[in-house]
């Protein structure tokens, strides 16, 4: 065999040549391995560290080699030793809080400790590591071992601020049992606590301390709490009851609460016992309130005769606007005048009773003035700015803002070593931890800071920090902030691929999560696009899509992918339409079909107008106007409001790049103050 040139060269270099060639790419392999690793490979390593932490004992550390001077450290000592709280010894964990003092792994830690140590009834060790302001369980679990040394109780200094919580946890329940033992929880002392669970609602806390009350005042309690809890019955049991004070509270609450599940039987309980109790004025306003509003969130043929007809005393705000949504269903637009009129300045100010004035005034045929106030209205970048806008075919108002540059305050906040940590934590997909970091590092910082800060994360993909950050004041105007397009979760392709609007897709993200990727609710809908497990698998085996689990709905490359589907799905129920797919991504598609088959001939801005679930008409609200801001983030310009809304049964047309588009302009006259939005506030950050 012929060497190739470089072959022969090497073989004919001198041997000193090749020692020295030697000794180099020695030195050089150590010099590579003692060299400081870079962030990435960092992260790396403490994703490998964190998954062995997580299972306890020392094994992490063959993984932690390059993590020393990682701002997480901490975390993946805390982790192993919080996995194995139940053996371990004092010394070990005042050791970690003695490194660490001021870090939150250390107050994880110390909590996790005190928990266990309450559990095995350890009240040495427990106390020696206990401080006060950490929540409700651990105070009565120092109670507790203050008894078990032989203390105790003082009310005032030792009870008085859990007692006036409507509901504790567990814990508490030896301690007040204690406390009642030994003559501290007095009669007032109850029906104090009583009370206050009763305008909680704690039916549970309220049959609790009934037991403790004398036979007769303890039976006047327990009426309450059955009150609470199965009103239907005690209704019924009411004929029954003494006419006293309690025994009237009882039957008042029975009585509106049973209207919320059951208007008819309500209406023919409060016949019966209207003469069997001498309410007083107040609650005969609380029960001819309830009656009537219940009576109009379902539409009844009286509701509006009976909104109308409560005293002043009686009305609130949610008895004056279901007033007009009554009026609304009717499109009695006389009344809707009359109910509008009705309601205070401020109520009537609302961009929402603002809007629907004017399309009262043109349908009684006072255009001129309805004209002038869907221009006013039309100056707002809301749901019901952007329905003006398209009632006078005028552009959208739109008017984007950059957050001030200030690099000194920036930097600044770089060399922060909690904000470091909160974005270290969320660079290695830690998002619930990372916000604790950020919470504490920003806790009681200025506007400015809180700005300078949002903007960061926000260069990092940290999006809804800068969502909730900017939710009021000028900061609504930095629409690039505060509508992010978070391409690497694919909500374009996806949203493309499952044949529905992108823009849309985004809106329902934005409304669902304001890109919390690990959101999840009460109901346990999960992600970006808060899909619940059930439905995810579901969705994945009609698609035939990759699913391992709930937990996988926290990737949100998968839960885009999944939710876009599941979007698509709602869509085709509703012959595309994105508004009413809309409300049944929020409330279920059973109940907007019955919603459809009362109230299905209402022109679509109506409809939604009369949604009987406040939640489900302010997301429909919300995510129409976030498809109109989306659309002009992605095209430049914004597909009218009005095409998202087709009437009830006519088809909807995707849009594409042809589609006509409404041109986006910023107005000289601002927005009038006053107005509440469906995209700014509360409802821009959710």
């Amino acid at each position: 065999m012929i060497p190739n040139t470089s072959q022969a060269a090497r073989a004919r270099r001198p041997l000193p040549y090749l020692l020295f060639a030697l000794l180099t790419a020695w030195f050089g392999l150590a010099a590579a391995a003692s060299a400081t690793p870079s962030l990435a490979e960092q992260r790396i390593a403490f994703r490998q560290a964190w998954a062995v932490a997580q299972q306890g004992g020392d094994g992490w550390r063959a993984w932690a080699g390059k993590l020393a001077g990682y701002p997480l450290y901490p975390y993946l000592e805390e982790a192993a030793l919080e996995h194995d709280a139940a053996t371990l010894d004092r010394a070990t964990v005042a050791g970690f809080l003695k490194r660490y003092p001021d870090l939150l792994p250390a107050a994880d830690l110390r909590r996790a400790w005190l928990l266990e140590q309450a559990r095995q009834q350890h009240w040495d060790d427990f106390l020696a590591f206990y401080q006060n302001g950490l929540g409700d369980t651990l105070a009565c679990d120092a109670l507790q071992a203050k008894l078990a040394q032989g203390g105790t109780l003082d009310f005032q200094r030792d009870l008085a601020t859990l007692w006036a919580k409507p509901s504790l946890p567990n814990a508490c329940d030896p301690v007040i049992d204690a406390a009642h033992a030994a003559g501290l929880l007095t009669d007032a002392r109850l029906w104090t606590r009583i009370d206050r669970a009763v305008d909680a609602g704690q039916g549970g806390t309220v049959a609790g301390l009934a037991a403790w009350l004398p036979a007769g005042e303890g039976k006047a309690a327990e009426r309450l709490a059955q009150a609470l809890r199965d009103p239907a019955a005690a209704v019924a049991d009411a004929v029954n009851w003494p006419d006293t004070p309690r025994g009237r509270q009882a039957a008042a609450l029975a009585l509106q609460r049973l209207a919320r599940r059951d208007t008819s039987a309500a209406d023919a309980a409060w016949q019966r016992l209207q003469a069997r109790f001498a309410f007083t004025p107040s609650q005969r306003d609380g029960v001819t309130y309830a009656l009537a509003l219940y009576h109009a969130t379902d539409f009844d043929e009286h509701a509006l005769d009976r909104l109308a007809a409560l005293p002043a005393a009686a009305q609130t705000e949610a008895s004056r606007e279901w007033r007009a949504r009554v009026a609304l269903a009717r499109q009695d637009w006389t009344a809707v005048l009359a109910a509008i009129d009705a309601m205070p300045a401020s109520q009537q100010g609302q961009d929402e009773w603002r809007y629907f004035r004017a399309r009262a005034l043109a349908a009684t045929g006072q255009d001129a003035a309805a004209d002038a106030l869907y221009a006013e209205l039309a100056r707002e970048p809301t749901y019901y700015g952007f329905l003006a806008a398209d009632r006078t075919q005028g552009d959208y108002a739109i008017c984007p803002a950059t957050p001030p540059d200030d690099a000194q305050r920036e930097q600044a906040l770089q060399a922060d070593a909690g904000l470091r940590r909160a974005f270290e934590l969320y660079a290695v997909d830690l998002p619930r931890l990372a916000r604790r970091e950020w919470s504490r590092a920003l806790d009681g910082a200025d506007a400015a800071t809180l700005r300078a800060a949002a903007k960061l994360a926000y260069a990092q993909g940290w999006y809804d920090r800068a969502v909730f950050t900017f939710s009021s004041g000028t900061a609504l105007r930095y629409y690039d902030e505060r509508f992010p397009l978070a391409s690497p979760d694919g909500v374009v392709p996806q949203a493309q691929q499952a044949g529905i609007d992108p823009s849309w897709a985004y809106a329902i993200a934005r409304a669902e999560s304001a890109w919390v990727s690990d959101a999840r609710s009460g109901a346990d809908a999960r992600g970006l696009m808060q899909l619940v497990p059930a439905t995810a698998a579901r969705v994945a085996k009609q698609y035939g899509l990759g699913w391992s689990g709930g937990d996988s709905l926290y990737d949100p490359v998968v839960n885009v992918m999944l939710g876009t589907r599941y979007l698509a799905q709602m869509a085709a129920r509703y012959n595309g339409a994105p508004w009413l797919a809309s409300a049944a991504y929020n409330a279920g598609p059973n109940k907007v079909d019955q919603w459809l088959d009362a109230r299905g001939t209402l022109p679509p801005d109506l409809f939604v107008a009369t949604i009987p679930y406040r939640e489900t008409r302010d997301y429909v609200a919300r995510v129409m106007a976030f498809s109109v801001i989306y659309d002009w983030r992605l095209s430049g310009k914004a597909l009218p409001l009005a095409s998202r809304m087709p009437p009830v049964g006519q088809p909807y047309s995707l849009p594409d790049v042809r589609t006509p588009r409404r041109d986006v302009t910023c107005p000289a006259t601002p927005a009038p103050a006053a107005a509440s939005s469906a995209v700014a506030g509360t409802g821009a950050a959710r």
